[in-house]
């Protein structure tokens, strides 16, 4: 006679280890096959889903954390762990790049404003609706000449200057640029490692010995090579064991700007009263000389500089995290070092061969684009040139309209600008930094 099954009499018989297949045993689920209950006792007894718990342990429930009827806190399904917010970065990013295009927008309608109005502004005033005119005219647009004495005026006078002055310009912030992001340094400018004196030397000793061997080219010639030749002297003599530091190249700089600046005073000691006085004015820095002649020897060298500078900012942003990081990021910090002095040394000395020494505008202008987008180079260069172009035409502007009739010196107004504008930023870091230790 058979007994009937009873669980409780059956288990100890058994244990643990009673046959899957049995449908009314502890593994079975009712409505469920016996192959069912077969799978289901294997995936328990496999010791890899055995552990899976201890491996990714549930939290306990919150709070406000719901938990199903008849299941036990702590078992539930696991909540969807919270997303992340917009990350920062990213936002700020963009909210960047929106301030970079709407800051390049506003400084290249500010740059045609000041063209038309230095254009038709002067001894002999032309509307701004006649210089539009007149252009048109001039590029076969229609438009409409003006009488013989306006268009002289216009395109032999007043356009030569308004575009030298926007290349001047231009190559000056954009060196600036350049050097504050060669040397780390917001102070620096391209004075720093004697460009400008050096340039300042050649086109004084050309006045002074009464050079003319390139015409009415040879101020222009011997200025722009003068500078080529200081700036490779610089380097060469702050380079030791492979490798340029930037303090002794700040600190060579320095003594060739004392040593151009002895230079110049014999120079001036031994010229006549007519030859001081054109060194002079020339030191002074001004555009009244701007022919369109000089307009086309700044240009190739101008363009070739400001094309090539943009290229550079991915790298010099890597160069601001310091010479042993960029180094470990793939960047060649010498020869990058090397190339960017060459392209500074192309812009300032086409500039100050053209214009005289024109001092500030490669401070002043990188520092505001700075504060008003951060430090990123790759608005920060271009950006540069933009605003040096504004700033050095608007100078110009009021150089020739604030003592009508006389000019005042370009060089001199940028300076009484500028001196303040410097002496305010050393305070600034001074507050920040709370010292200057």
């Amino acid at each position: 006679m058979t007994l009937p099954h009873d669980p409780e009499t059956a288990a100890p018989e058994s244990g643990s280890g009673r046959s899957p297949a049995d449908p009314g045993g502890a593994g079975s689920v009712p409505g469920r096959s016996p192959q069912g209950a077969e799978r289901t006792a294997a995936a328990l007894a496999d010791p890899e889903n055995r552990s899976a718990p201890e491996e990714t342990p549930r939290r306990a429930p919150g709070p406000t954390e719901a938990t199903a009827p008849g299941e036990a806190p702590g078992t539930g399904p696991t909540p969807e762990p919270a997303k992340a917010t917009a990350p920062a970065k990213p936002a700020a990013g963009v909210r960047r790049g929106r301030k970079a295009l709407w800051l390049t927008l506003a400084l290249l309608t500010t740059l045609l404003l000041l063209a038309l109005v230095s254009a038709g502004t002067g001894a002999y005033r032309i509307p701004t609706a006649d210089v539009l005119a007149s252009a048109q005219y001039r590029l076969g647009l229609g438009g409409a000449p003006l009488d013989r004495v306006g268009e002289s005026v216009l395109w032999n006078v007043r356009l030569p200057r308004v575009v030298l002055a926007l290349l001047v310009g231009a190559g000056l912030g954009c060196a600036g640029a350049l050097m504050q992001g060669v040397f780390g340094n917001p102070l620096a400018e391209p004075g720093v490692i004697g460009i400008s004196a050096g340039a300042a030397v050649g086109a004084v000793a050309a006045i002074g010995l009464g050079l003319s061997f390139f015409g009415n080219w040879t101020i222009t010639v011997c200025a722009f090579v003068a500078g080529l030749i200081t700036v490779s002297s610089v380097y060469l003599l702050s380079r030791n064991g492979g490798k340029t530091e930037v303090v002794t190249l700040i600190l060579t700089g320095i003594a060739v700007n004392a040593f151009a600046g002895a230079l110049i005073g014999l120079l001036v000691f031994f010229a006549d009263s007519g030859q001081v006085n054109q060194i002079t004015f020339w030191q002074l820095g001004s555009l009244a000389q701007a022919t369109w002649p000089k307009v086309l020897a700044v240009l190739p060298c101008a363009a070739a500089g400001l094309l090539a500078a943009p290229f550079y900012a991915r790298r010099l942003d890597l160069l601001a995290l310091g010479e042993r990081p960029a180094r470990h990021l793939g960047i060649d910090v010498e020869r990058l070092r090397l190339a960017l002095i060459l392209v500074v040394a192309l812009l300032t000395a086409a500039a100050v061969a053209v214009a005289g020494v024109i001092t500030f505008i490669g401070l002043l202008v990188p520092h505001l684009l700075r504060m008003a987008n951060g430090p990123g180079h790759r608005f920060l260069v271009p950006g540069s040139a933009l605003a040096g172009a504004v700033v050095l035409v608007a100078g110009d502007l009021a150089a020739r309209t604030l003592a009508q009739p006389a000019e005042l010196p370009l060089g001199v107004l940028t300076a009484l600008i500028g001196s303040p504008f410097f002496f305010w930023l050393l305070r600034r870091t001074r507050r920040k930094q709370g010292g200057w230790a």
